[in-house]
């Protein structure tokens, strides 16, 4: 098995972002609006979130409303706090939640058929950025790939999966999301495997890596301080496109052993993409 250590990858990763530096950050900017702040980049934030949330104070309306809108991330979170919460009375809690209900169904469809799509295609645009400069056009991949419907479910189930972990306690659904983290890399390589086989590779890829993989996460902290002191400058412009791309060699090592030890096939990872680019 190929062994790796953080160092390595975060090497690779800034030698991929500097390879092709202002396409990795347009690309990263577009598919992290459009998914609302999930991936590898921002989604340990929208779990802080939440948390913060939880703990807070303010009436149990009042809550909800604030949680319903940072399911989306920093722009959710942007609205509540600068729209919502300012025009938020209990006199008119009724209307408002109306309003936040509606909104968050338009939102929570938009992610499902739209966002997930882009975070696959944010995958696949890593994966080739990786090897060599390709194009920012790659991010609507999941959009042409010939399996649209099939990987809107998965990627769907695997949302609804580590939501409900999460309700059993926090940590099963930490847990969880990083025995998940490879499906949208798996599904951007080969868009027609089976939901089921996309699990048990990303189950596999991940058993006995779970750990080093939050670990990799946490050694971002430093950056993600940064960023927000900056007000997200600097996120933008280099740890959000550094962070997807040293995930995206994390996936390249953890396809080569899973390759080594028969967890995966060439034809389910590798062969099946390179067919239908021909």
């Amino acid at each position: 098995m190929n062994m790796w250590t953080r160092s390595e990858l975060k090497e690779r990763g800034k030698a991929a972002l500097h390879r092709n530096y202002w396409i990795v950050v347009l690309a990263t900017l577009v598919v992290t609006a459009l998914t609302g702040g999930t991936g590898n980049a921002a989604g340990n934030g929208s779990l802080q979130e939440g948390s913060n949330i939880a703990a807070g104070n303010g009436d149990a309306a009042s809550n909800l409303i604030q949680t319903l809108f940072s399911f989306f991330g920093i722009a959710g979170d942007m609205i509540y706090k600068n729209l919502i919460g300012p025009m938020y009375n209990g006199m008119y809690v009724s209307f408002i939640l109306i309003l936040i209900i509606t909104a968050f169904s338009v939102g929570l469809l938009f992610k499902i058929f739209v966002g997930n799509l882009f975070e696959v295609g944010g995958c696949r645009f890593y994966e080739e950025n990786s090897e060599h400069k390709t194009r920012i056009a790659l991010i609507v991949d999941g959009f042409l790939n010939g399996a649209y419907l099939r990987n809107v479910a998965t990627i769907f189930c695997r949302d609804l999966y580590t939501v409900l972990w999460t309700l059993c306690l926090i940590i099963p659904g930490i847990v969880k999301s990083y025995e998940y983290k490879m499906i949208p890399y798996i599904l951007a390589e080969n868009p027609r495997i089976s939901r089921k086989r996309a699990f048990e590779i990303s189950k596999n890829m991940m058993d006995g890596e779970k750990w080093n993989a939050f670990v990799l996460d946490l050694s971002f902290i430093g950056w993600n301080l940064l960023s927000t002191i900056t007000f997200g400058i600097v996120g933008v412009l280099y740890v959000n496109p550094y962070v997807n791309t040293t995930w995206a060699e994390f996936y390249k090592v953890m396809r080569e052993n899973a390759l080594e030890t028969g967890n995966a096939t060439r034809e389910e990872l590798i062969g099946l993409r390179k067919e239908a680019d021909i």
